[in-house]
């Protein structure tokens, strides 16, 4: 009886345990790893079958599991940081750990992997963006004449500019997406809402990125745009978009923002328009004070 309510206790506490997969969604990843002999799969498809059956069996017995995105080129200099064997299935774990507090992760909820994969790559994406911006945004300095941290003044300025798109947009379901050229190549930061008649509900950390990417665009005066689809109930889609010029956002016409949304980005060749959605010019933000002109 006693043995019996031990076992009982144990799937109850594994039931407790939250756990984390490190992944590796691509075929050249996982032709890396293969060098070290105690990685034993020899087929990525099989691999990622593996994984899939794993996670459902998981999920199944009512456990909670992180997945994350396993790159091994940062598993190795984890390991020679670390003084790790690379070849040891000790260290991927004790890397996979790491991982679920600073790297990207995914929380498997049953999805397929046809959705999960593209997810877990988008928010590597994502987090990549966020800390590139904010590192440029760090080494921008103060400005020479008036001692300013630029890259905190155009932060807040960001800030500011993406409040007064979120209130003056309406009712509905928006959808943001920005883009600035900032080398080596452009960064794009996207921001999805939901605004009522008198608040407007978005993941704080999503704003916070879009804002930076918004910032360096300011900070750095580089060339970028900024583009709004708004969808509310039994009215017809709106798209609308401003193009950054300095520390400014400039209407696009509702031509140029058809232009945007129906050309092929690779070819350049015209595609046909949505239908049911208007392209048209944004609504008036107003009025608000700038940034103070810096020089740097």
């Amino acid at each position: 009886m006693a043995h019996t309510q031990q076992e009982t206790m144990r799937r109850v506490l594994r039931r407790e345990i939250a756990g984390v997969i490190g992944l590796l969604t691509d075929e050249q990843d996982f032709t890396a790893m293969r060098r070290y002999r105690t990685f034993t799969f020899d087929d990525h498809t099989a691999y990622l079958q593996q994984v899939e059956s794993l996670l459902r069996t998981l999920a199944a017995q009512g456990g909670h599991t992180t997945v994350a995105l396993f790159d091994p080129e940062e598993y190795a200099e984890f390991c020679a940081d670390s003084g790790l064997e690379p070849d040891a299935p000790s260290s991927r774990t004790r890397f996979t750990a790491e991982l679920a507090t600073t790297g990207p992760t995914v929380a498997y909820e049953g999805q397929p992997f046809d959705e999960l994969v593209p997810d877990l790559v988008d928010e590597a994406v994502r987090q990549a963006t966020w800390e590139y911006a904010t590192g440029m945004l760090a080494r921008i300095g103060n400005c020479a004449s008036c001692g300013e941290d630029i890259g905190r003044a155009a932060f807040a300025h960001a800030s500011c500019l993406l409040t007064r798109i979120l209130n003056t947009a309406g009712p509905g379901q928006l959808h943001l997406v920005g883009s600035i050229s900032a080398a080596p190549e452009m960064l794009v930061a996207v921001l999805r809402a939901e605004a009522d008649a008198s608040t407007v509900h978005l993941d704080e950390s999503a704003a916070l990125e879009f804002a930076t990417v918004l910032a360096l665009g300011i900070a750095t005066r580089s060339a970028g745009g900024l583009v709004m689809r708004a969808t509310a109930q039994d009215t017809t889609e709106r798209v609308y978009g401003w193009r950054l010029r300095g520390e400014d956002l400039e209407p696009l016409t509702a031509a140029e923002v058809f232009d945007a949304y129906c050309t092929d980005i690779e070819s350049g060749d015209l595609v046909s328009p949505e239908s049911g959605v208007d392209y048209c010019v944004p609504p008036d933000l107003g009025e608000e004070g700038g940034m103070a002109d810096h020089t740097h």
